[in-house]
């Protein structure tokens, strides 16, 4: 049954390597995954670049497991010496842009899906989405389409982690900051030089530590990573702009951090956005044991994905090497896909049938 999974697996993988997908360009590439699940006797749902299905004997009054990955892909970069939409295999390689990131997860987990399709007597319900905008982080991607899916219980987010178990992911939090103070020449003593304000509250986002350690990654990190300010040399700046990016821990969400941040600065403080969130799911949770079972290992991921804009627990799991992602000459080994297949197969099976 692998064999054959992995067969139709990689033949959709080639199909979609080949053909231009960056983010919010992906129809073409929707077109094929939604053709490829109907042709398999599935009854899917699209809107705009997201396609999604659910198990033939879907039932309401059972939870459901959201199996989802991403089929956009960035541009590829200048040091390709490969043709990026050309599905090249060799020696047991895929070559291709989005081999690794994400498409040997999302076809993995499609494959995994038709195995469950019509099976019967299972405690959960599965829906699988394959969706777009994802390495933009966009708004028209698993964002604009998580409403329709239902009531969801937790999610196996598809990203290269070689199989391993992300069990949480950081957050993401980028804040405008601005000092002001008043303008004056500088040759005499006149304004408020909103440079020294704004050196104070930075001195505080330097040292400051939030008092909740998280188990996976430790402290929060705050890091000032640009400043604006001035007009000309002989001028006091009445205001004083920076920069703050903040990758967020499991042990607070966006909204807690940035009420913290606004009590202790002086500085005007706007979040660009705090739809980034962290997030996790206890190494109890059925999911992570049937993995920690079958040999795989738990760890925080420092990377950002769709896993972000989920409120449920979610385990973040697939075959590839995050090292590869956004690489010049992307690939991904088969045995890697087959792999990835036989084991989201044994980890789904143990929660689905309770074993």
């Amino acid at each position: 049954m692998v064999d054959l999974l992995t067969t139709k697996a990689l033949t959709l993988l080639k199909s979609l390597i080949e053909i231009p997908s960056f983010s919010k360009e992906e129809d073409k590439t929707a077109d094929v995954i939604a053709n490829f699940l109907i042709a398999e006797g599935v009854t899917i749902y699209r809107d705009s670049n997201n396609v999604w299905a659910f198990n033939k004997f879907y039932d309401l009054s059972k939870p459901t497991i959201l199996l989802n990955s991403h089929h956009d892909t960035v541009k590829p970069n200048k040091d390709y010496t490969r043709d990026p939409f050309r599905a090249t295999e060799i020696d047991g390689k895929l070559y291709g842009l989005g081999s690794n990131d994400a498409g040997g997860c999302l076809v993995s987990l499609l494959a995994v899906f038709l195995n469950y399709y019509d099976a019967v007597d299972m405690e959960y319900n599965l829906c699988i989405a394959a969706t777009g905008e994802e390495e933009i982080s966009g708004n028209a991607g698993l964002e604009h389409v998580l409403p329709k899916l239902g009531k969801l219980d937790f999610a196996i987010v598809g990203e290269p982690t070689q199989m391993h178990l992300a069990v949480a992911e950081r957050g993401l939090m980028v804040l405008d900051c601005k000092a002001k103070g008043k303008s004056g020449h500088a040759a005499r003593n006149e304004g408020e030089n909103a440079i020294y304000k704004a050196l104070q509250d930075i001195q505080w986002f330097q040292t400051y530590e939030f008092p909740k350690v998280s188990e996976e990654f430790g402290k929060i990190k705050m890091s000032v990573t640009q400043i604006q300010s001035g007009t000309q040399h002989n001028v006091v700046p009445a205001e004083c702009d920076f920069v703050v990016d903040i990758r967020v821990t499991d042990s607070y969400t966006n909204e807690e951090v940035l009420e913290v941040i606004k009590s202790k600065v002086n500085c005007e403080v706007s979040a660009r956005s705090t739809r980034l969130k962290p997030s996790s799911i206890p190494k109890s949770h059925p999911i992570v044991q049937a993995g920690i079972s079958l040999g795989r290992e738990t760890y925080g991921s420092p990377t950002t994905s769709d896993q972000a804009l989920l409120n449920i627990p979610s385990l973040k799991c697939g075959p590839g090497d995050s090292a590869r992602s956004h690489t010049a000459d992307e690939f991904i080994y088969v045995q890697e896909i087959e792999e990835g297949i036989s084991l989201y197969l044994k980890m789904l099976k143990n929660v689905l049938y309770n074993k």
